[in-house]
Formats: structure tokens, C-alpha cells, sequence
């Protein structure tokens, strides 16, 4: 049997906080109108979170929050 669109995520997320908050930030930017990162149009898909999902599996979304800096360890 298929997975939901929620396990699916889940995968990705592996239980991280950081990345669950990257991934919802990403959904909500699709959703105020920002462009996908691959033409979702033609392959038919306006579910911003299944656009959110396709473009970690390709790649195209890095989930490391490029606003936080590296923090030296000792």
C-alpha cells in the first residue's frame, strides 16, 4: 500500500525539529506565492506540500536554515 503525503514527509524529516520547521517554512512561501523550484504546472501538482516533498526528493531544497551560523565547539 502507497503512503500518505504525511509519512511520505516523515521520511525526510526523520524526526528532526529543525527540518520539520524548514519544511514548514518552505509550504507557507509556496503558499503566499513564491514559484516552485521545477515546473509544477506541467507535471500537474498544486498540493504545496506535495510540491514541498518533490523538491527535497530531487534535491532542489536544502533543509539546513541557511540563517544560522555554525556555532565553534570546544
Amino acid at each position: 500500500m502507497d503512503q500518505s503525503l504525511p509519512q511520505r514527509l516523515q521520511l525526510y524529516v526523520q524526526g528532526s525539529f529543525e527540518r520539520t520547521v524548514l519544511i514548514q517554512k518552505r509550504i507557507r512561501s509556496l503558499v503566499r506565492g513564491d514559484a516552485p523550484l521545477f515546473d509544477a504546472e506541467l507535471e500537474g501538482i498544486d498540493n504545496p506540500i506535495e510540491i514541498a516533498l518533490i523538491e527535497i526528493k530531487r534535491g532542489l531544497l536544502d533543509l539546513k536554515d541557511p540563517e544560522v551560523e555554525e556555532k565553534p565547539t570546544f
